[in-house]
């Protein structure tokens, strides 16, 4: 499973996308800008007021490759989706799983997303300069281990929940040593905040996280699983909750890519936009600059643990929903989330 198939991000405003062959086509004022082998493209992601033909559409729909429609933030607005394809018995063993195993699998994903969130806050305490700022971020790292070695006695959901909510919580609180000295002021984070972000810092991770649940909901219904069915998430009509699940473990992978946006001065004050009522969103230049930068890092490998070989980032999701997949059907006896080292 070596091969990564891309997500083609339009964000031009009044760009058309057509079908040419077996390439897509992206058109802007009537001038060929990009031509993609079909076979080359996961999915689509546009942003805003973009055109697509009905005979793009259509294929992208028989061939199983999601259209995702977000407005010029990154809001989600909607999403198209082909026949839903898949075994039916492994939906059958997710379904029996979601009234058996519930809290046994919310408990994984919420020690992956702690575990890994710990790790990030460790590797800050350890490139740290400053002794104040090491000592809080080695802090937050003892109370993330005191929140991981709780969740075994969690007795219900609402408890695995909670735990979940007060770890990302210490996490949070850290986030601010983890951001360069000069730029905290520009960067200023004191808490998560979504709908809308209220700083620069929530803006960015809000976005990130939005490609980030697009590329699990993917990976999910890639390998057969009922994306609304999750475990962790409670179910909602149009929510993918078992997506979000999923993006747990994933979740300080994300933050680390914002991080390392800002501390290498790749994203500024003139990146963003502040929204009348205290709303602030990335600017158009600063969602080409993150986007080009999601898509290099999903490029780039990583060790995984249960393969025990370097794996692109990008295909995380597919390794691990597929892990899932396993799981629920019985061939392993638990799920094990992705770690970082």
């Amino acid at each position: 499973m070596r091969h990564l198939l891309n997500t083609l991000y339009v964000m031009t405003q009044g760009a058309y996308l057509h079908l040419e062959g077996e390439t897509l086509v992206v058109e802007i004022e009537r001038q060929k800008r990009l031509q993609v082998p079909l076979h080359h493209l996961g999915s689509v992601v546009i942003f805003g007021d973009i055109m697509v033909s009905p005979a793009a559409l259509h294929r992208c729909a028989d061939d199983g490759r999601g259209v995702v429609l977000l407005d010029r933030r990154g809001q989600f607005k909607a999403r198209l989706e082909g026949p839903l394809s898949g075994n039916i018995l492994l939906r059958q063993a997710q379904h029996r799983a979601a009234a058996t195993q519930a809290l046994e699998l919310a408990r994984a994903f919420v020690a992956g997303k702690l575990r890994n969130a710990r790790q990030i806050v460790l590797r800050g305490a350890r490139d740290s300069g400053n002794d104040a700022d090491r000592e809080a971020l080695r802090h937050s790292g003892r109370l993330l281990a005191g929140h991981i070695r709780r969740l075994p006695g969690t007795a219900t959901l609402d408890e695995a929940r909670g735990v979940e909510g007060d770890g990302a919580r210490v996490y949070f609180a850290a986030v601010r040593y983890l951001i360069r000295a000069d730029a905290r002021e520009v960067f200023s984070f004191e808490r998560r905040s979504r709908r809308p972000p209220l700083d620069r810092f929530n803006a960015l991770i809000s976005f990130l996280y939005t490609l980030l649940v697009h590329d699990c909901r993917t990976a999910v219904e890639g390998v057969g699983l009922d994306a609304q069915l999750g475990f962790l998430h409670a179910v909602r009509p149009g929510r993918p909750a078992l997506a979000l699940d999923l993006m747990e473990e994933f979740r300080p992978l994300a933050d680390r890519l914002a991080l390392t946006l800002i501390n290498r001065g790749q994203l500024t004050e003139k990146d963003f936009e502040a929204r009348p009522g205290g709303a602030v969103y990335l600017s158009e230049t600063g969602r080409k600059t993150v986007l080009a930068a999601y898509q290099q890092r999903k490029q780039e490998e990583i060790g995984h643990a249960l393969l025990q070989q370097p794996t692109p980032v990008g295909l995380l999701p597919h390794v691990q929903a597929r892990l899932l997949a396993r799981t629920l059907r019985g061939d392993v006896e638990g799920y094990l989330p992705f770690l970082i080292h």
